[in-house]
């Protein structure tokens, strides 16, 4: 086999200058990074789906016999859980790990710094309510009904703002830790689609959802209003709006997680006290 020519070595690497170039000063250019990475999350949905479809339809018996209809909420809770492993991941590092909201390295107040990064995250995330939402529009109500819609309504409005106007990016990506709880709340929907609800497995992924739920959407939301006392003179000088949805979003949020609480605790103890009469 011969050797590719100059001229060839010389056009790919035109061509990879070229799509640098396009990345570097409009994809990921600060004025465009809100447009581009919305988009790019909604692309980014539609591509885990048919991943999904594809993988489910090759190497899942379940998949093959379900109903048009579950099949859909099938690849749909695939793209929520590609999206909850990412935004969880990326919350926690910026809220724990990053220097970009440490007060031991800034100046400047807390509520009005971001990056690129933080902002792509976001963006990417408003791509995905977006789609999802979508999603449960077109298949009313078989992929959720009004709760899904009020939370990702509620969600999709902060991270915007959040997004657009640069404020508030820490305590956006607080409240996006609770995303953690969407693959075990998924893995529990797939073991029931796939008639495994008497398996161990389900038990033990019921344990581990009322565990992380407590944890992610229980006492984070605790420790973040108490963030938000310990900065509240800074969270004073944000915009009206953006002050609002500081409190009214995970107040709101906040409430339906105790509601949902509830009911997991009621489902556990009914999975166990089952176990234990077998």
């Amino acid at each position: 086999m011969s050797s590719p020519s100059l001229q060839t070595i010389g056009a790919i690497k035109s061509y990879h200058h070229q799509a640098q170039h396009l990345v570097n000063n409009y994809l990921l250019a600060d004025p465009f990074i809100p447009y581009t990475s919305v988009l790019t999350g909604i692309f980014l949905c539609k591509v885990v789906y048919d991943l999904c479809h594809f993988i489910s339809n090759s190497h899942s018996k379940t998949y093959i016999i379900l109903t048009k209809i579950q099949r859909i909420e099938w690849n749909n809770r695939g793209i929520s859980t590609v999206h909850a492993l990412f935004i969880s991941a990326l919350s926690l590092y910026f809220v724990f790990w990053s220097d970009l909201f440490s007060d031991r390295w800034h100046n400047d107040l807390v509520v009005f710094r971001s990056s690129r990064l933080s902002s792509l995250g976001l963006g990417l995330s408003i791509g995905y309510f977006i789609a999802d939402l979508g999603m449960i529009f077109w298949k009313y109500p078989a992929l959720g009904g009004l709760e899904y819609i009020v939370h990702h309504s509620l969600s999709g409005v902060a991270v915007a703002y959040s997004l657009f106007s640069g404020e508030g990016q820490l305590y956006t990506y607080m409240v996006l830790i609770s995303e953690i709880t969407t693959p075990e709340i998924n893995l529990r929907w797939y073991l029931d689609t796939a008639g495994m609800k008497k398996s161990m497995a389900y038990v033990v992924n019921g344990v581990f959802i009322f565990l992380a739920w407590l944890v992610a959407r229980i006492l984070l939301f605790i420790y973040m209003f108490f963030h938000v006392y310990l900065h509240y003179n800074q969270v004073m000088r944000m915009h009206i709006f953006g002050y609002a949805l500081v409190f009214g979003v995970p107040a709101a949020l906040g409430i339906m997680n105790l509601i949902w609480f509830g009911k997991i605790v009621r489902g556990v103890k009914k999975t166990l006290a089952k176990r234990c009469e077998c």
